[in-house]
């Protein structure tokens, strides 16, 4: 199928551009500008995204099953996983923080993940998908990773209201580390991909 010559894409014409500082080269290794070295695609971006998710996914396990906060009452020391917190808010009737922590702490990563994957799946297997679901996809993942680092949030605002010294103490316990790296590395692998390679694989399956 021949392209029409107002859709011909800045990889036909042998146009790249510049990570350091955007500017479209045309034929040269480095960028005249800023001298960084061009490339038509961002290189090993697949693989980079690949291993940062894969990162992402072992660290999700400890996150989810460790504990999350570690509270001292009197002496008595508790600890809580993300699970268990959403319970004892639920039944101390503060429904609403329940269901941030949920959406934050379970749903978000979850999601940010499946998407991802789906997204990276597509690619490297070549799947017939449209470039503008992907798209909309890729830039609702970008959108919700602003909000992952909610339930961190919240727990720093808890632990510092409720933290009164020996009676009573607050703060956070491993698996906000492992929680803090999941999102870390989501965030990574979603920049690590070049979109660009959502439209290179359409424009094969039109040709």
């Amino acid at each position: 199928m021949t392209r029409p010559i107002d859709s011909e894409r800045g990889i036909d014409r042998q146009w790249k551009l510049c990570s350091g500082c955007h500017n479209v080269v045309a034929e040269l290794s480095h960028c005249p500008r800023c001298h960084t070295p061009v490339h038509r695609r961002k290189p090993n971006s697949l693989q980079h995204a690949w291993a940062l998710l894969i990162t992402a996914m072992v660290m999700l396990g400890p996150a989810n099953f460790y504990p999350i906060t570690q509270t001292t009452n009197q002496g008595v020391m508790v600890l809580d996983t993300i699970y268990t917190g959403i319970v004892s808010l639920v039944t101390s009737g503060m429904l609403g923080i329940a269901i941030i922590v949920f959406v934050a702490s379970i749903a978000v990563p979850i999601l940010k993940i499946a998407g991802l994957m789906a997204i990276l799946l597509t690619i490297t297997l070549k799947w017939r998908v449209g470039r503008k679901r992907l798209m909309f996809f890729y830039h609702i993942i970008e959108f919700i990773g602003r909000w992952s680092m909610l339930d961190l949030f919240v727990i720093g605002i808890v632990a510092s209201l409720i933290n009164m010294g020996q009676l009573l103490d607050a703060k956070p316990a491993p698996a906000a580390t492992f929680f803090a790296m999941v999102i870390l590395f989501t965030q990574f692998a979603a920049k690590a991909i070049d979109t660009r390679l959502l439209w290179d694989l359409e424009d094969e399956h039109e040709q």
